[in-house]
């Protein structure tokens, strides 16, 4: 998410009435806490309308209470949080007053976000990245990648308030596809490559979900499967963009593109409380088939024709 993008995606902010722009005081200052990196987010911060103050706690998700504490302090007057539910969960803790939009939340109900989708109440509303099936989803075709897989491991950061979430998903999806899915957590980057390892002897092929340190990690993630010829479908199309074979999941840019809307009118005076928590409507199967004959797959015809993007 590059930082002129996402001024742009809040650019409903610009479009305040003339009247509403005279009564502020100074120009409002958008607080940006992700629990990921800057480097991931070249660009410029310029703004006529408002300004924005980026805090990252690339990956460190202990950094992230500081960050919004410095944010909070600085009166913004919107609170986004991106990066997934380590920034959004903290934002919620460290503000009762300041509006809080969140983006790539997974299921931002069950992990203590929001007390209703429809009527998120209080002051934080957003965008969710996931549905309840996903987990399953991604396994049952990346099943259908290597059909001879016997065992597909899940890669779990246990510092992720999401961690209850997969490991809860994975013995049902077990059960459903008549495999095993050993899991393996990873918090650092020394554990990846653990993790890793550990695969030779212990699964045929890797589930990658959408988190945040993974998704910081990702080109290390994709050289690691390289590294040990693991068949491995990611939750984000960036994966496969870096080399990893396929990927199943909603739009991450779409996901800010859509909490932005959302900056933009609370800005012009709309109550988190009332903005009901976005669902993703869409989701991109994307396949690379350099890598899937790296690996010496064949990939079926049926994933070819699902497929929304193939890189070839």
């Amino acid at each position: 998410m590059k930082r002129r993008e996402f001024i742009t995606l809040i650019g409903g902010a610009a479009a305040w009435p003339l009247a509403a722009r005279a009564q502020q005081a100074a120009m409002p200052m958008i607080g940006f806490l992700s629990s990921r990196s800057p480097g991931e987010s070249a660009g410029v911060v310029a703004g006529q309308n408002l300004a924005i103050a980026f805090r990252w706690a690339e990956g460190h998700y202990d950094r992230l209470p500081a960050l919004a504490a410095e944010l909070v302090h600085l009166r913004v007057a919107v609170l986004f949080a991106a990066g997934g539910p380590p920034s959004a969960l903290v934002a919620k803790a460290t503000t009762s007053t300041i509006p809080v939009v969140f983006s790539a939340v997974n299921d931002p109900l069950r992990v203590g976000l929001v007390s209703s989708l429809n009527r998120p109440g209080g002051n934080v509303t957003g965008m969710s990245l996931f549905t309840s099936d996903m987990i399953g989803k991604m396994a049952q075709l990346l099943k259908e990648m290597v059909p001879g897989a016997a065992a597909i491991a899940y890669l779990i950061n246990p510092s992720s308030p999401s961690e209850e979430i997969y490991a809860r998903e994975a013995p049902v999806v077990a059960s459903a596809l008549g495999i095993r899915i050993p899991v393996l957590n990873a918090s650092t980057e020394h554990d990846l490559d653990d993790a890793f390892a550990s695969l030779k002897t212990g699964a045929d092929a890797l589930v990658v979900p959408a988190e945040p340190f993974f998704d910081s990690q990702r080109d290390r993630i994709v050289a690691l499967a390289a590294r040990y010829a693991v068949p491995m479908i990611a939750g984000l199309r960036e994966y496969v963009v870096a080399g990893g074979l396929m990927s199943y999941g909603a739009s991450l840019p779409d996901s800010y593109r859509r909490a932005g809307t959302y900056v933009g009118r609370v800005l012009r005076g709309e109550k988190p409380a009332d903005l009901p928590v976005m669902q993703p409507t869409k989701f991109d199967l994307v396949l690379n088939l350099k890598t899937a004959k790296s690996l010496g797959l064949a990939v079926p015809d049926r994933l070819l024709a699902l497929a929304d993007e193939v890189i070839e």
